[in-house]
C-alpha cells in the first residue's frame, strides 16, 4: 500500500508514534523515526522494522527548534531524494487549571505541539510542492475538539493543529497534497496508564463504546490517510475516540 514511499513520523520513539512507525513501515514505506530526548527507545523501534523486513532509521531533533527542524528535513531529502509522507505526532502535556499553569508551562507545550507542527510543514512545503504531491497528517485530540479542564495549553495547542490543518490543506489542495488530522480520544498508552483508576473511570464514562482504543487504531487510521485510497480528503479532522465527540 505504501511500498516505496518515505514517511517522516515526529515523536516517533514511543506510544502512538511508535506504532504509526510500525504500521507505515509494514505497509512498504520507509520511514524516519525522529525522537527528541529517548534516543534508546527510538532505535528499539528501527530494529523492531528491520526485524520485520522493513527500512528505517532514527533521526534526533526537538520538531520546535525551527533551524534544527529544517536541517534534519533538509538531510532526509537529500538522502532519500524524497518524503511523501509526514506525519506531525510530537507533542507533550504539562497538566494544570488555568491559574496554576506557569507562563513556561504554556510555550513548551505550545512550542512542541503547535510550532513543531508548523516546524516541519514549513520546511517540508517547497518540496511537496516540487514533488505535486504527498500526504501530511497531524495528530491533534478530541482535547482539541472538546476541551478539558486541566489542560488549556494541551486543549490549545490542539485545536490550533486543526485550524493549521485546515489553512494548509486549502493551500496544498490545488497541487493534490492532502493535508487531515486524526483527532485520538482515550487511548491506552503509557501517560494514560498513569492516571488514576477513578480518573479512568470518569473518562470511560464519557466514551459510547466504554473501552479505551489502542495506539493500532490510531495508527491504522494515519495509514489510510497516508495512502492513495484516501486521495479525495483532506482538510478533514478524523476523531477516532469511540464517539466520544460526536
Amino acid at each position: 500500500m505504501l511500498s516505496g514511499k518515505v514517511a517522516l513520523v515526529t515523536g516517533a520513539s514511543r506510544g502512538i508514534g511508535r506504532e504509526i512507525a510500525l504500521t507505515l513501515a509494514g505497509y512498504g514505506a520507509t520511514v524516519i523515526v525522529n525522537y527528541n530526548g529517548s534516543k534508546e527507545k527510538a532505535e528499539q523501534v528501527v530494529e523492531e522494522i528491520a526485524a520485520q523486513g522493513g527500512c528505517a532509521e532514527a533521526v534526533q531533533c526537538s520538531v520546535a527548534d525551527f533551524n534544527a527542524c529544517g536541517e534534519m528535513i533538509q538531510n532526509m531529502l537529500a538522502k532519500y531524494g524524497h518524503i511523501d509522507i509526514l506525519v506531525n505526532n510530537a507533542g507533550i502535556t504539562k497538566d494544570n487549571l488555568v491559574m496554576k499553569i506557569s507562563e513556561e508551562d504554556f510555550d513548551a507545550v505550545l512550542d512542541t505541539n503547535l510550532k513543531g507542527t508548523f516546524c516541519t510543514i514549513k520546511h517540508m512545503y517547497r518540496a511537496f510542492l516540487k514533488q505535486k504531491s504527498g500526504r501530511i497528517i497531524n495528530l491533534a485530540s478530541v482535547s482539541g475538539l472538546l476541551g478539558n479542564a486541566g489542560q488549556a495549553n494541551y486543549s490549545a495547542s490542539k485545536a490550533g493543529i486543526i485550524g493549521l490543518t485546515k489553512s494548509v490543506a486549502r493551500e496544498l489542495a490545488s497541487r493534490g497534497i492532502t493535508v487531515n488530522a486524526v483527532a485520538p480520544g482515550y487511548i491506552d498508552t503509557d501517560m494514560t496508564q498513569a492516571m488514576t483508576d477513578t480518573a479512568k473511570e470518569a473518562v470511560l464514562s464519557q466514551i459510547p463504546l466504554k473501552r479505551a482504543g489502542s495506539p493500532k487504531d490510531i495508527a491504522e487510521m494515519v495509514a489510510f490517510l497516508a495512502s492513495d485510497k484516501a486521495s479525495y480528503i483532506t482538510g478533514q479532522v478524523i476523531s477516532v475516540d469511540g464517539g466520544m465527540y460526536m
